[in-house]
């Protein structure tokens, strides 16, 4: 198990005065037999009041209002993350052919095999379909392994080859992406070949800081928020896999939230009223929490009061893409 102190800033510049903003969050860590939740707190500069509930997905989600005028927006959630072990993906498992004959006991799965409006099914992805299932060896383990090489070695990774509303199309077109498409192909492949799968938000630690190190390496999505893959595999249950990396997740890996696609679960989504433009800037701080962290639960916000709102107002939107 490894224990990590999580400080996510959010904070959106713009260059005049908005109002009326009204902002959906996805930051509060998961909690579940996987992984702990210690602590959560939430701050928002200006100040507001905020409202929660746990969704279909069993997420996490947070809503707060600025109805003031203002021309800055800071949002800062504060966790410390206590992460067990995950499962992983076993040697042997079902054969492709007993898979496929438990196609009606998979029914209940069905929002998790459907395309998606970001993970849409594709016949430019049928060759790596058909690629991973050649490598399987037949077995459903090998088919997800090999989907998940495919996935990778098809794709490089580059920072703004896509844009936060980027589905599968674009990077098929540019042959490139950022976390957040690489998860989305490999959702779209694996439900393509009939295995339920949804898509994870989440963090990446740098390994220095997962092993206790001072120094933060350089890794891909560890200083932003980070997306990988789920799939369901009869008698082994979810097991996560990260196609960016190539490779199984492991105790670097800290889940926020659960969905069909990115669309499910933006980190940060909101709309606000002005003629302003914005300028987005996120970072992530991680380490080991030290032994006093955690010990409590904290979910606190402070409230502002309201200010006059702008006349003639235009609606704007302001969204976080995953890297």
């Amino acid at each position: 198990m490894n224990r990590y102190r999580l400080v996510h800033v959010t904070e959106f510049q713009y260059d005049g005065v908005v109002s009326e903003s009204y902002n959906e969050l996805h930051l509060r860590p998961r909690q579940d037999d996987g992984q702990s939740c210690l602590s959560f707190r939430l701050t928002t500069e200006p100040a507001a009041s905020t409202s929660y509930h746990v969704d279909y997905f069993g997420n996490w989600v947070h809503r707060f209002n600025v109805s003031g005028q203002h021309s800055h927006l800071h949002i800062e959630a504060d966790s410390v993350v206590l992460v067990h072990q995950p499962n992983v993906l076993p040697e042997k498992s079902l054969s492709l052919a007993e898979f496929d004959a438990m196609a009606e006991e998979l029914d209940e799965y069905y929002d998790l095999l459907a395309p998606s409006q970001y993970a849409p099914h594709v016949e430019l992805l049928r060759d790596i379909v058909k690629g991973a299932e050649q490598d399987s060896e037949g077995s459903l383990a090998g088919f997800v392994r090999a989907a998940t090489d495919r996935t990778k070695a098809a794709f490089r990774y580059e920072k703004g080859a896509t844009h936060v509303h980027s589905s599968i199309l674009d990077s098929l077109a540019s042959g490139a992406g950022v976390c957040q498409d690489f998860a989305h192909i490999l959702l779209a492949v694996v439900r393509m070949r009939g295995v339920p799968a949804r898509y994870v938000s989440g963090y990446l630690v740098p390994r220095r800081a997962a092993e206790g190190g001072s120094n933060l390496e350089e890794v891909i999505g560890g200083q932003a928020s980070h997306a990988w893959v789920e799939v369901f595999l009869p008698g082994s249950g979810w097991i996560g896999m990260d196609p960016t990396l190539g490779r199984t997740v492991g105790l670097q890996h800290v889940r926020v939230a659960y969905g069909r696609d990115y669309g499910d679960v933006p980190p940060v989504r909101g709309t606000y009223k002005g003629h302003a433009g914005q300028q987005l800037s996120v970072d992530v701080r991680v380490r080991p929490a030290l032994d006093d962290e955690g010990t409590e639960h904290l979910e606190r916000t402070a409230a502002a009061p309201p200010r006059p709102r702008i006349e003639e107002p235009q609606q704007q939107q302001q969204q976080q893409q995953q890297q």
